[in-house]
C-alpha cells in the first residue's frame, strides 16, 4: 500500500504516519525527519536544510526529489510505504507521479488531514515549548502556514483533481483522528 499523507503544519502528519504505518506494517518516511538527522550530524545538506526551515521554507524540488528518489528505491519499499511531509509543491506531486509511472506503480491513498488555523498555531506553540524545535516560533509559524497555503496547498487539489484525495477531519484527540484516518483507507483498526 502507497501512501502519502497530507496536511499543513501542525495538522498531526507525524503523529498519525508513525501510528498508521506501523499498523499497516509498512515503512514509514518523514522529509522533516530525515532533514533535521543530516542537520543534526552536520552534513551539507543539512546545514543547507536546517537554515532553509529555520526561515519557515522549502527546500528546492530538486533536492528533495533526490532525496526521495533514494528512499524509494529502498528494497523495503517494494510492499509499499507512508510518506508524510512530502510532496510539498507541485513540482514534488508532478515527479513523484512520473517516477511512480516509470515504476508501474500508483499511490493507493492520500489522506488529507484538514484542521482550522488557530489549532495549527496552538498545536505549533505547544510542540515548540514541548521539544524546544527552533523552526516553531511565531514568525516562523506564520511564515511556514504562508508558505503552505502557496506552496503545499496546490498538492492537495492535484491529488483531488485525481480522485484519490481523502479528507480527514484532523480535529479532537489523537485517537479519534486515528480511527478516521485508519477507517479512510479501508482496513480494520488492530
Amino acid at each position: 500500500m502507497r501512501i502519502v499523507l497530507l496536511g499543513p503544519p501542525g495538522a498531526g502528519k507525524g503523529t498519525q504516519a508513525v501510528r498508521l504505518a506501523k499498523n499497516l506494517n509498512i515503512p514509514h518516511f518523514s522529509t522533516g525527519e530525515m532533514l533535521r538527522a543530516e542537520a543534526a550530524e552536520g552534513t551539507e545538506l543539512g546545514r543547507k536544510a536546517q537554515a532553509i526551515m529555520e526561515r519557515g521554507e522549502l527546500l528546492p524540488d530538486m533536492v528533495i526529489m533526490d532525496v526521495m528518489g533514494h528512499v524509494l528505491a529502498k528494497k523495503e519499499c517494494g510492499a509499499g510505504y507512508l510518506l508524510d511531509g512530502f510532496p510539498r509543491t507541485l513540482g514534488q506531486a508532478r515527479a513523484l507521479d512520473s517516477l511512480l509511472q516509470e515504476r508501474r506503480e500508483s499511490l493507493d491513498h492520500v489522506p488529507f488531514l484538514k484542521v482550522q488555523k488557530e489549532e495549527l498555531v496552538t498545536r505549533l506553540l505547544g510542540r515548540a515549548r514541548k521539544d524546544g524545535r527552533s523552526d516553531d516560533t511565531k514568525e516562523v509559524i506564520s511564515r511556514r502556514l504562508e508558505v503552505y497555503n502557496t506552496e503545499t496547498r496546490p498538492v492537495v487539489e492535484f491529488y483531488r483533481s485525481r480522485g484519490i484525495l481523502m479528507e480527514i477531519e484532523g480535529e479532537g484527540s489523537p485517537d479519534d483522528v486515528f480511527q478516521r484516518l485508519r477507517s479512510a483507507v479501508g482496513k480494520k483498526v488492530a
